[in-house]
């Protein structure tokens, strides 16, 4: 396990370069207490995030179907992630909804911890093994670090538009 301190620089990192890059302070998003979300539901949501991320992962991994010439596509290797993140930040929901949203940012953030871990476990050790190892673990890494950055995106409310390329900021 990383110390708190690398991760927590890690994230306030990524944050800083996207301030810096829309030009204006970032929003935090607003969760509910109503109805409160036990531990083990919190867990279990974030169970969900991680074994989305690393089925998404393994299923580019083994088809290669994303690479595209210029680096990944974060929507396009992880769908799901992306999509559950969303629905954990979801504030407003179709009037003939039955129930009111219950947006969940404190499980994306501890999501964005789980990444900024994994990012730095990749940066220590996935790049350096020779051949093939090395050149996955290189790739893991870009995709992580596009992950990372994209759900940062999508827990400030910053479109793509706002933010624009990212790559080698």
């Amino acid at each position: 396990m990383h110390s708190l301190d690398s991760v927590s620089e890690l994230i306030q990192d990524r944050r800083r370069v996207l301030q810096e890059v829309v030009g204006r302070s970032l929003s935090i998003p607003e969760g509910t207490e109503d109805p409160p979300l036990s531990s083990d539901h919190r867990e279990h949501l974030l169970d969900e995030l991680r074994d989305l991320y690393w089925n998404d992962l393994e299923w580019e991994n083994v088809t290669g179907e994303e690479q595209m010439e210029g680096g990944s596509i974060p929507e396009l290797i992880f769908p799901g992630v992306l999509a559950l993140t969303r629905g954990l930040l979801l504030t407003e929901v179709p009037a003939d909804s039955t129930t009111g949203a219950q947006p969940r940012p404190e499980v994306v953030e501890q999501f964005v911890g789980f990444l900024a871990e994994r990012i730095i476990k990749l940066r220590e050790t996935g790049t350096d093994e020779p051949g093939e190892e090395g050149d996955r673990g290189a790739l893991e890494l870009r995709m992580t670090e596009g992950l990372l950055d994209r759900v940062l995106m999508e827990y400030h409310r910053l479109s793509p538009e706002d933010v624009g390329t990212l790559e080698g900021a």
